[in-house]
């Protein structure tokens, strides 16, 4: 059997090692074809010994020189540029595990040079769905998600083409502060914030949990991804984070996938497709932790996040892109202390309150509205 031929951007996160911990184990199916990472060098260098890629990018020229006279057989990449130009190496399927908005032009220029994309950057959807899922059904390439719950609504897609969907029901853990009232969360701190209950994530998306701006740009990320309009799609919050999401038909029924948290489920499908791998871990016991299984409405007037997701998507255009680039700003400020908790949506009100959207028509555009919107939260912040 020819082995499925990846390139990881993002290696050194939490979705790359993890999807590197299943190429370790199933050696005879997958094989590493090229590794990114931005600074985390010394863990990029023990993925090089062990998995042996052909071409590294990395952000640092430095690091560049250094990891090309350590390893002299080494294709190595550097910034942005190395960015696009590794997405047109030999490999069969592109994990972009990338975070933020700086996933966007790597899947843009990935889909143009004709690969399939395991796509676990939500805000590329997010910022440029129309462009890149236009771009999707031009190249015939497949975009198989790796959030566990746009790939729980994939599998339970799957069978079910061609049938109208009544609603996508999608599954949220609650985050960390799911019962606080506004007056607890003014006194959030950021250590309290980074403990999320189920999931462990890199501290951007960990916030974006607490927020529950995950969730809404997971409703935006979906609408794209499944050509469901937003007015179909639910948010259920789900502390055991059980089942990862669901469907319903036309008939009311409802299908769901299920299963213990782990990421390297959703990453060895979206890897295997249409197989599935034999998997070691621990089987659902609907005896013992599947005994009970609750579901709430999200507390919209508390986490004013989901509806701004909701507002973005509604107004169209360049509002999500907006609305995302303003998020990643905050959230960053927050992870170094500089704002409170409850300033992330304080801000993001305002500034959607007065932002006149655009119809982007180009992956550059979508970049300026992202830069606009990081100065426009730098400017709000100042002035609080």
């Amino acid at each position: 059997m020819k082995k499925k031929k990846i390139l990881i951007l993002g290696s050194t996160g939490s979705i790359g090692t993890q999807a590197l911990e299943i190429i370790r184990e199933h050696p005879e199916q997958f094989e590493v074809a090229g590794l990114t990472c931005r600074s985390r060098i010394r863990e990029l260098r023990e993925q090089i010994r062990e998995f042996r890629p052909s071409v590294v990018c990395v952000s640092d020229a430095s690091d560049a020189r250094a990891l090309a006279a350590e390893f002299p057989a080494l294709v190595v990449l550097t910034g942005e540029a190395g960015l696009r130009e590794i997405t047109s190496i030999d490999a069969d399927i592109v994990l972009n595990a990338l975070m933020g908005i700086s996933g966007l032009e790597p899947t843009w220029h990935a889909i143009r040079n004709h690969k399939d994309i395991a796509f676990a950057n939500k805000e590329t959807l997010v910022a440029g769905g129309a462009l890149i899922m236009e771009e999707v059904r031009k190249q015939g390439i497949r975009l198989f998600p790796v959030d566990s719950e746009h790939s729980a609504i994939f599998q339970c897609l799957e069978g079910n083409r061609g049938r109208a969907v009544r609603r996508i029901l999608l599954t949220a853990s609650g985050g960390p502060f799911r019962k606080y009232t506004l007056e607890e969360l003014e006194q959030v701190t950021l250590t309290q914030a980074l403990k999320h209950p189920k999931w462990t994530m890199g501290s951007k998306i960990t916030i974006d949990s607490a927020t529950m701006m995950n969730k809404g740009l997971e409703v935006i990320e979906a609408r794209w991804l499944f050509d469901v309009p937003a007015s179909r799609i639910e948010i259920h919050v789900h502390p055991e984070s059980i089942v990862h999401s669901m469907v319903e038909f036309e008939d009311t029924s409802v299908i769901a996938q299920m299963g213990l948290p782990d990421m390297k489920i959703p990453i060895g499908l979206a890897f295997s497709y249409p197989d599935r791998l034999a998997y070691g871990g621990e089987s659902l016991d609907f005896f013992t932790t599947g005994k009970a299984l609750h579901f709430e409405r999200p507390r919209r007037e508390v986490f004013r996040c989901i509806d701004l997701a909701y507002e973005a998507l509604e107004e169209g255009g360049s509002a999500p892109a907006y609305l995302n680039g303003a998020n990643e700003a905050l959230v960053g400020m927050f992870l170094r202390e500089e704002i409170r908790f409850l300033d992330i949506q304080r801000v993001l009100d305002k500034l959607m309150s007065r932002y006149r959207r655009i119809l982007p028509e180009s992956v550059e555009e979508i970049l300026e509205v992202d830069r606009q919107a990081r100065r426009d939260a730098a400017d709000a912040v100042r002035a609080l």
